[in-house]
């Protein structure tokens, strides 16, 4: 039996009636071992690191190489040493560092910095458009740079990931500041932040209803203060009310007249009002500090949009308050650098599995195409200027970036 069907088959196979037929398979693109550098920051009080020894470990065990700047973690009280133990190499040379094809920072690049990049090079760091200046982009586009400005990242819920991290962990650190404020040590007017029984609570006035007024309120009232949020959007002061499941926070529109009244009672008030462009909007003036309470305290965390408050004056981790009217004045554009740690590791949960993404889509422009959050941070793609926004805030030509990528095919 078996020998009859295999001569029917050599017959059927000589007669040219058998043949191959073509059948498509899935492709995937090529993996790309990626060369990436972190170097030390060297912008002023800039304790953060994009990376943390962990995330490192799970690059190199992926085939990725890791080259750091020697120091760099130290302000986040990572070693050199543990990142030498997770596979990354110690470079003590800083042009050794901006060789790598991928470069991860926390602030934009120096000048100085720039000059030692070189054509192709692909920059992940912050943009901050508020400080930054032409002829940083002109020479970031003269070097042919792909740059993404990670304050523009968007995940999976098309939520800016790092601006959310980032607001969170400031919305929380404040109200801990405020605390240590109030309190004798620091010269405050004695009081425990929060509230116990036969005392009344700490009054808390919070500026803003967004993800950082979200968090301080939610820290606030677990610490049993009475907290007043004031937003100029309905929409906003809802979501935060559900968010927080909470009846015991007291919310507000912009009413001039309940707003003043609230915040000359209280004994901090936290300002968190952001501008989409621009600067924030100053919604408390002078005249209205004037007639706080003694040693009460003032914390603008909208001061790197230029503060709500008509006395704020930007300060440092080093000096970060002052007093005007006898009122404590905390000012300090990047609070997150006080607890660079947490925001280290905040920040390196989003960049470790975009690295990994680059690397296993083949490349940047893979990437880019596979995933919309990344596109949309990309702003300079082979020296070309593909963001509209930043092109026509500086003058500068814009080029689509499909456009770019169809004629370099």
């Amino acid at each position: 039996m078996a020998t009859g069907l295999r001569e029917g088959m050599a017959d059927i196979a000589r007669q040219g009636l058998l043949q191959t037929q073509e059948a498509t398979l899935e492709t995937r693109n090529k993996k790309n071992n990626l060369n990436i550098g972190i170097p030390k920051e060297i912008s002023f009080q800039e304790n953060r690191i994009a990376l943390t020894p962990l995330s490192v470990a799970l690059l190199v065990n992926n085939g990725h190489r890791v080259i750091l700047e020697s120091g760099a973690g130290i302000a986040a009280n990572f070693s050199d040493s543990e990142y030498a133990e997770q596979g990354a190499k110690i470079a003590y040379d800083k042009k050794e560092v901006f060789d790598s094809d991928i470069l991860v920072k926390i602030a934009p690049p120096m000048l100085e910095e720039i000059a030692m990049m070189h054509k192709g090079q692909t920059l992940i760091s912050s943009l901050q458009t508020g400080t930054l200046k032409q002829e940083y982009l002109k020479a970031l586009m003269q070097k042919k740079i792909n740059a993404l400005c990670f304050e523009n990242l968007r995940d999976e819920g098309n939520v800016l990931s790092v601006v959310r991290a980032m607001s969170e962990i400031v919305g929380s650190t404040s109200i801990l500041i405020a605390a240590e404020y109030l309190s004798n040590v620091t010269g405050g007017k004695g009081l425990m932040l929060g509230g116990f029984t036969g005392v009344p609570p700490t009054e808390i006035v919070i500026l803003g209803a967004g993800t950082v007024g979200e968090y301080a309120a939610r820290t606030a009232l677990a610490l049993g203060a009475e907290v007043k949020v004031f937003d100029s959007s309905i929409y906003r002061l809802r979501r935060l009310q559900n968010n927080l499941g909470n009846s015991r926070v007291f919310t507000s529109v912009m009413q001039p007249i309940v707003l003043n009244k609230a915040i000359v009672t209280c004994d901090v008030v936290i300002g968190a009002i952001r501008a989409s462009h621009g600067r924030s909007p100053c919604v408390v003036m002078e005249e209205t500090v004037a007639r706080m309470k003694p040693h009460s305290v003032v914390i603008d965390v909208s001061i790197d949009q230029g503060g709500c408050f008509e006395t704020s004056e930007v300060t440092n981790h080093t000096n970060p308050v002052f007093r005007k009217y006898d009122v404590i004045h905390y000012c300090v554009p990047n609070i997150a650098s006080r607890v660079p740690r947490t925001a280290s590791y905040a920040l390196t949960n989003i960049f470790a599995p975009i690295l990994l993404d680059i690397g296993e889509f083949g490349g940047l422009m893979n990437m880019v195409w596979n995933n919309p959050g990344i596109r949309e941070a990309l702003y300079i793609y082979q020296g070309n200027v593909t963001n509209k926004d930043l092109a026509d805030m500086f003058n500068l030509p814009f080029k689509d970036l499909e456009l770019l990528v169809v004629s370099n095919q």
